[in-house]
């Protein structure tokens, strides 16, 4: 698995989910019980996830939607 991106904020999460189930791509989002457990007040940001196989298509599909912005840096 590979981060797209972290966020606190819970729109672009289910925006970014709704584009990448559309095209087929499998993703989920970690941290989301941490999250809970520190009182929902948003301190911690949540990482949406995809297959290695998966984020190049994946990042695209966020590029052209608008939310190159919040991608995390590629790593190898």
């Amino acid at each position: 698995m590979v981060e797209l991106f972290r966020t606190n904020d819970p729109t672009t999460i289910a925006f970014a989910m709704a584009l990448l189930r559309g095209e087929d791509i499998d993703c989920i989002v970690f941290d989301v019980h941490t999250s809970v457990l520190e009182g929902s007040i948003g301190v911690l940001p949540r990482r949406v996830m995809v297959a290695r196989e998966a984020a190049f298509r994946a990042r695209a599909v966020l590029r052209d939607n608008g939310l190159a912005h919040e991608l995390s840096p590629e790593r190898p």
